[in-house]
């Protein structure tokens, strides 16, 4: 019998999503009768201690008693057990050096860190993640601010409406003028931000009439990364993976989309060393037309030179001067505003906790019942017995420079 425990989100601000509804808990222990599941009392999470209570689970205030601890967010240094099994998303594993302290901790307690950002298949794909919902509240977000740019219409927060079904309603009740919407990335994030689109019934173009026909009704353009990107000798991407390894053998190929864009959603992956969508000087150039940009991605200072910070769903926009490179306020005519809110999913917590379960029910609790049979659980291990594993081992100076701060 193994114990799972769902944690309290601790972190601030709060997060009020959860790895298991209550629904999906109740499959899980159905699907496994060898597992018991716990509930820690939380006053935050989208669930209440009831609906878990209803469903047939045990909530507590005490949760030492179990093997495998399941949350969100990183868990506060002064709240990790010792000699636990602990699941959530540590953000270490990119050097962050605001998470290297919480990192030499779990070490020094003795716990074995499943990293969700790591759990993958033997391709190297990940499995969970909350990727789709950044993308469709990336996309809600992205009309609320041009309604907040030029005064067309007034949104609601998306962490104002219960699920995606009342953002999509909500958004079915605006009126977009004749803009051009380019949209990048169709993995999970991107094709997030599409199911929006379409919802709202925009119109979706191919590239060529994107960038060369004009439209009496907003239009949309979803572009993958041959799309975006050429060889240094202007060729295009013949293969994607030649690409992802050589990505200093490319250069941009974006600025053809931001001479006829006005709005600019930003739901690719970017890898280290690939070429940037526009910089600064691009952006001061007359020929620079997006006047909003929804950037999902939120690599700051990053590919997308409007986003020089992070924004917060308590202030979620603000506006880039693209002469002076500098903050404005995003209502400046002159002003491209920038919605870069680094959390999106958060304000979408009920649909990103059911997807989330559903994909850690299919993906990882099988691991625990099956000697971890496609390598799932050892992939995602970071650290063990004290130590951080072989995979992982490029972090070792990482945790050396805490322990000598």
């Amino acid at each position: 019998m193994i114990t799972f425990g769902i944690i309290k989100e601790r972190k601030s601000p709060p997060d009020r999503r959860v790895v298991f509804s209550p629904q999906a808990l109740a499959m899980a222990k159905k699907q496994f009768p060898n597992a018991r599941f716990k509930v820690e009392s939380s006053d935050i999470r989208v669930f209440s201690d009831q609906e878990y209570r209803d469903a047939g689970f045990e909530v507590t205030q005490d949760i030492s008693d179990c093997d495998v601890l399941l949350g969100v967010k990183e868990v506060p240094k002064d709240a990790l057990l010792a000699n636990k099994k602990y699941f959530f998303f540590s953000h270490t594993i990119k050097k962050q050096p605001y998470n290297r302290e919480l990192l030499l901790t779990i070490l020094e307690k003795n716990i074995e860190l499943f990293d969700h950002e790591v759990i993958t298949d033997q391709q190297g794909m990940r499995l969970i993640g909350f990727g789709r919902y950044a993308g469709i509240v990336g996309a809600y977000n992205a009309m609320r601010t041009w309604g907040l740019k030029f005064g067309d219409f007034t949104l609601p927060k998306a962490n104002e409406l219960e699920d995606q079904s009342a953002l999509i309603n909500t958004l079915s009740q605006i009126t977009l003028p004749a803009i051009k919407i380019v949209l990048t990335g169709k993995g999970k994030v991107g094709n997030g931000a599409k199911e929006m689109l379409d919802a709202m019934q925009l119109c979706e173009v191919s590239v060529h009439e994107f960038l060369n026909e004009s439209f009496d009704e907003p239009v949309y353009v979803q572009l993958d990364v041959e799309d975006y990107v050429k060889t240094n000798d202007d060729q295009p991407i013949a293969d994607k993976s030649h690409f992802y390894k050589n990505p200093e053998e490319y250069k941009n190929d974006f600025l053809r989309f931001t001479e006829v864009s006005d709005l600019f959603i930003a739901g690719h992956f970017y890898g280290e060393g690939a070429p940037v969508f526009y910089s600064k000087e691009d952006i001061a150039s007359n020929s620079f037309k997006i006047k909003v940009v929804a950037d999902i991605s939120c690599d700051i200072d990053g590919p997308i030179a409007t986003t020089i910070r992070s924004s917060t769903i308590a202030d979620p926009v603000f506006g880039f001067d693209p002469q002076s490179g500098k903050e404005i306020d995003f209502k400046d005519p002159n002003a491209i505003a920038v919605m870069a809110v680094d959390n999106l999913p958060c304000e979408l917590p009920k649909d990103a906790s059911e997807g989330f379960g559903q994909m850690f029910l299919d993906h990882v609790l099988p691991a625990f019942f099956e000697a971890d049979a496609d390598g799932i659980l050892e992939r995602a291990r970071m650290t063990q017995q004290g130590k951080l594993t072989k995979r992982y081992s490029y972090l070792k100076e990482y945790v050396d420079e805490a322990k000598a701060s």
